[in-house]
């Protein structure tokens, strides 16, 4: 099993939502951004919600969440996993990211959006436990990964639009 690391936030002072996934796939390591495997809807549905989808550069991209209020995380900051599946994750070897401090520098966050079962898994058993931040509404939405075939991407697509609501 490989020992991976994520990545930094992509945050702005004003951010109001907050979107967390597990930990980057291997793909997104491998080109050191969210989402960046093809088949993951994550752009297509911020493209459909807020004007900037898979085919805008990077940066643009980032800058739709930003201007939108919202921020993008990763509830880990490490862990062992072999492969991209979260179900691949050592659950013996997680180590959070640092929400006391990320609440403490975004105080205008009032809803956690959870990409994902074992995003909201991770932050409920490793994080919520031990951080005090007022009030804050939760929500899992269902995962934008491909390994997520269940759903179809109009069902998840309508689910994201609660970002906007």
């Amino acid at each position: 099993m490989q020992h991976i690391q994520s990545f930094a936030p992509i945050e702005d002072a004003d951010a109001k939502i907050l979107i967390l996934g597990s930990m980057p796939g291997e793909a997104s390591l491998r080109a050191g951004q969210y989402y960046a495997h093809p088949r993951n809807l994550f752009w297509h549905i911020m493209g459909e919600l807020l004007g900037t989808g898979p085919a805008s550069p990077y940066v643009q991209r980032v800058q739709a969440l930003k201007s939108a209020r919202i921020a993008l995380w990763d509830v880990l900051r490490s862990c062992r996993r072999k492969g991209s599946l979260d179900s691949s994750i050592d659950n013996d070897s997680l180590v959070p990211n640092d929400f006391a401090a990320f609440f403490l520098h975004h105080p205008k966050i009032t809803r956690v959006f959870f990409n994902g079962i074992k995003a909201e898994a991770c932050y409920r058993k490793r994080v919520r436990p031990f951080i005090d931040i007022g009030h804050i509404e939760y929500r899992r939405l269902p995962s934008t990964s491909p390994a997520n075939a269940s759903i179809s991407s109009e069902r998840k697509l309508e689910a994201w639009r609660a970002i906007t609501e």
